[in-house]
C-alpha cells in the first residue's frame, strides 16, 4: 500500500522560501511521474512542478526561476524548494505519485486524475 505524506508547509514573507517535502512509502516500481500541485481558495488546482524517471523536470510558467522540483531516490522522498516566494504563490500543495508513469507524464499541464496517489497537502501561505 503507497503512502504519502507531505511536509515543509507554513507563512513567510514576500521573498521568503521554503522547502516542501513529500515521503512515499510502499512504493516498490523504478519508474515513476510525480507531481506538486496547488489550490488556492476558490481557484482551480494547477500544477505547479513536474519529475519524471530520468529527471526530466517542467514547471508551471508562474513558478520557473523560482521554485525547483527533486528526488532523493534513496529516501523514497519529493521535494519542492520554493525561493522568491509571492502572495499569489499561497494555497494548498499537494504531493502526487503516478506509478503508472504514461498518465501523469504524458502531457502538459497533467490532469489530477493522471495520479493515483496523494498526499492530504500542506498549506503555504506568503504574505506581509
Amino acid at each position: 500500500q503507497v503512502r504519502v505524506v507531505e511536509s515543509g508547509g507554513g507563512s513567510v514573507q514576500p521573498g521568503g522560501s521554503l522547502r516542501l517535502s513529500c515521503k512515499v512509502s510502499g512504493y516498490t516500481s523504478t519508474t515513476f511521474c510525480m507531481a506538486w500541485f496547488r489550490q488556492a481558495p476558490g481557484k482551480e488546482p494547477e500544477v505547479v512542478a513536474r519529475i519524471e524517471s530520468d529527471d526530466t523536470t517542467t514547471y508551471a510558467e508562474s513558478v520557473k526561476g523560482r521554485f525547483t522540483i527533486s528526488v532523493d531516490n534513496a529516501d523514497n522522498t519529493l521535494y519542492l524548494q520554493m525561493n522568491s516566494l509571492k502572495p499569489e504563490d499561497t494555497g494548498m500543495y499537494s504531493c502526487a505519485v503516478d506509478p503508472r508513469h504514461w498518465l501523469g507524464c504524458d502531457a502538459w499541464p497533467p490532469s489530477r486524475d493522471d495520479f493515483e496517489h496523494w498526499g492530504q497537502g500542506t498549506q503555504v501561505t506568503v504574505s506581509s
